[in-house]
């Protein structure tokens, strides 16, 4: 299989940038239920344009739906995705669990893509989505080249890798930052992009430590050919149409010639947008300071380049489809012209029958020179046959006919849409809210945190991370909590069998359930007698998404903290569902370990593989931003950072609040709390008064996110 270039196409100009610069497929936005929501996208008879512009010239159209989608949104989105369909757009790009499977019920025969907001970087995980569906899977920008091979090599699914573009500092998918902070949430294509902003540390703001340099993977595009990824993505929905234009350009050379670019191409690139440079870090396998870099809010772009690339793309039709044409002229029959695309599709027309030339006869050479003036059309001749009688008449006119109506017949077969089958969207089933109050769980980050008093108030269940459950004995609490193992929401293949070890360890020790936060997890934890609970990681946002992981075996789940108080008592909750109602919710989990970057670490440098790391980071300084807000960074599992907010979910007194949405559970989320604190919120939690904490939030429960 060829490697697919893939751009963006952020609004009609930037699309016909795209195509008429090289590309073999756009992916674009249309309606309210994308990634991008404040691009220019598209409107309704844009978007049917496009996608007749596109099929012409041979090039894909993906329609990204990649947002989380409330029980309200999710038959509007089906909608959309139903209207796309009819109008032959070749995939669909999804991020929400319930609108992948009701897409997979409504409209079987449309291709559905796995967004890299699904969260996959493992081969596990990629072969669970492609059993569920999806013909490809866009994975893990955070990827290295060794990641990206083995999910090749181990996964039947097409695998699609950002090639080119902005970097987000969390991974896909996994980032609260904009929302908890703004209201504005990159799960529903409004993000903020506070990463972009200054932050320090130790209460000293002079930096950017979340701002990564846009990636540059095209010295690699050989490498990537010949290890078998299927496309290769451009990003940049928000990014100039000049800027699409240069990169798809340099891009669709590069795949055509099988190379990496010359000096000259690296610096076209970096003139279109660069952020202080490029970084190959995370394919590579490599993290750092050297991977961040800002671009100046004050930076000109070069606008006399971009009026001559504009120029081109705009005036010029440089997407030419090559035909070859073959004409029979015979005495006494009408006229034939057949024409066939190097796509397969074949047409043959007829016209008038020639008569006797009067004075001179037409020539073959003249019937050639009239049928190849395909000017102002998509088409172009590349090869023309003539079989003609000798001395018969054809008009001019009767020649033009013959070829306008063979570009017609084959553009009719190039944009024809094809037949898929469409089935009405059908709601889940209502599950009616349980009126028992929900039972009081506790999720735990550090070892010391599980202490006899915290037992002793008995919790319904006990969430440990799966690494810490060695260096505790849970023999004394047995019998009075469930514990469940949490897997890391950050890992990768290589950790699956040191993971797998751990939870067969796990349960020895007398834990009952595994609490997954990623569709990667299932292939981990099946086989073993426990309960599966379904982690807030999964965004789960819907009643759809709620049904699809019961399938997957889930026994429980946790729902979005993104969800406001109604939208959490409307769903009908086919699992017993948890809400999170204490603690500090996660902003963001990163690649780059932010301690390491700013202070330096000795497992980066200095350490031999032999020597384990010595957990500095466990400490680490609290990330500052420009209002003086202290955000604590935790240690994540393989050396990853997450950063917690500042303001702690509190919501103790507002208990009839969350009591009376139908949950099933209620999780307080302990993360830098001491023992003590963590006993003092339970009780506060289980009615008694206790002081509440400082700097409090009531997060998104009263008020969503956009």
């Amino acid at each position: 299989m060829a490697l697919e270039l893939l751009s963006p196409a952020g609004s009609p100009e930037a699309l016909r940038a795209a195509v008429q610069s090289g590309c073999g497929a756009v992916y674009l936005g249309w309606g309210n239920f994308n990634a991008r929501r404040s691009a220019k996208n598209f409107s309704d008879e844009e978007f049917a344009d496009a996608i007749r512009y596109c099929h012409l010239r041979g090039v894909r159209v993906f329609l990204t739906l990649n947002t989380l989608l409330t029980d309200r949104e999710l038959p509007l989105a089906l909608d959309a995705a139903r209207t796309a369909c009819r109008l032959g757009v070749d995939s669909v790009l999804v991020q929400d669990w319930g609108l992948f499977a009701l897409l997979r019920e409504a409209l079987p025969d449309l291709p559905l893509h796995a967004s890299t907001q699904m969260s996959v970087f493992t081969a596990g995980g990629a072969n669970e989505v492609y059993v569920d569906g999806c013909e490809r899977v866009v994975i893990a920008r955070e990827c290295s080249r060794e990641d990206t091979a083995a999910i090749c090599k181990a996964c039947p699914a097409e695998i699609e890798i950002f090639g080119h573009g902005a970097l987000c500092m969390c991974y896909s998918g996994q980032c609260e930052m904009s929302a908890l902070i703004g209201g504005r949430s990159g799960n529903r294509g409004t993000c903020a992009q506070p990463c972009r902003l200054p932050y320090g540390f130790s209460g000293k703001v002079d930096g950017h430590p979340l701002s990564l340099k846009d990636a540059n993977l095209a010295p690699f595009v050989p490498e990537m050919m010949d290890m078998g990824v299927a496309c290769l993505k451009i990003e940049g929905r928000m990014k100039r149409p000049e800027y699409v234009a240069v990169v798809t350009e340099i891009y669709a050379r590069l795949l055509r010639e099988h190379r990496g670019p010359t000096k000259d191409e690296q610096k076209k690139l970096a003139l279109a947008f660069s952020r202080d440079g490029f970084t190959e870090g995370y394919y590579c396998g490599v993290r750092g300071r050297e991977m961040f870099g800002t671009r100046p809010e004050n930076a000109r772009w070069p606008e006399d380049w971009f009026s001559e690339i504009r120029a081109r793309y705009e005036k010029e039709n440089l997407r030419l489809v090559p035909l070859a044409l073959e004409c029979t002229i015979r005495a006494g029959e009408p006229m034939t012209l057949t024409a066939e695309d190097a796509d397969g599709h074949r047409v043959t027309v007829t016209g008038a029958i020639p008569e006797a030339a009067r004075s001179r006869a037409v020539t073959a050479e003249e019937v050639e020179t009239r049928l190849k003036k395909t000017g102002g059309t998509a088409f172009s001749a590349a090869q023309c046959a003539v079989a003609l009688d000798g001395g018969l008449a054809v008009s001019a006119g009767a020649l033009n006919a013959l070829r306008r109506e063979a570009l017609a017949q084959m553009e009719a077969q190039r944009t024809a849409v094809p037949k898929r089958r469409v089935f009405d969207f059908v709601p889940p089933t209502i599950v009616k809210n349980s009126a028992d109050k929900p039972l009081l769980t506790v999720s735990l980050h550090r070892a010391e945190q599980l202490s006899e008093e915290l037992v002793a108030l008995v919790p319904a269940r006990v969430y440990v991370p799966v690494e810490l459950l060695p260096q505790l004995d849970l023999s004394p609490y047995l019998g009075k909590s469930e514990f469940f193992a949490v897997l890391p929401r950050i890992y990768r293949t290589q950790d699956e069998p040191i993971l797998r070890a751990l939870l067969e360890d796990a349960a020895k020790k007398g834990v009952t359930g595994v609490s997954i936060g990623n569709l990667g997890h299932l292939p981990l934890a099946r086989g073993l007698d426990a309960a599966l609970h379904g982690d807030w990681a999964l965004n789960l946002y819907n009643s759809a998404a709620l049904a699809f992981w019961k399938e997957q075996g889930l026994s429980s789940a946790c729902v979005s903290f993104e969800l406001r108080d109604a939208q959490i008592r409307d769903l009908s909750k086919c699992l017993p569902c948890e809400a999170i109602v204490y603690g500090r919710l996660p902003l963001m989990l990163t690649e780059n370990c932010l301690n390491a970057n700013a202070f330096g670490c000795r497992y980066f440098t200095e350490r031999p593989a032999s020597v384990p790391c010595d957990g500095a980071c466990a400490s680490a300084p609290e990330l500052t931003d420009r209002r003086g807000e202290h955000f604590p960074v935790l240690r994540a599992w393989g050396c990853r950072s997450e950063i917690e907010n500042g303001k702690i979910l509190y919501l103790a007194d507002k208990a009839r609040d969350w009591q009376s949405l139908g949950l099933r559970y209620a999780c307080l989320r302990f993360t830098t709390e001491s023992p003590e604190d963590c006993v003092r919120m339970l009780r506060a939690y289980q009615g008694e008064t206790v002081e509440a904490p400082e700097n409090i939030t009531r997060g998104l429960f009263y008020r969503g996110a956009e």
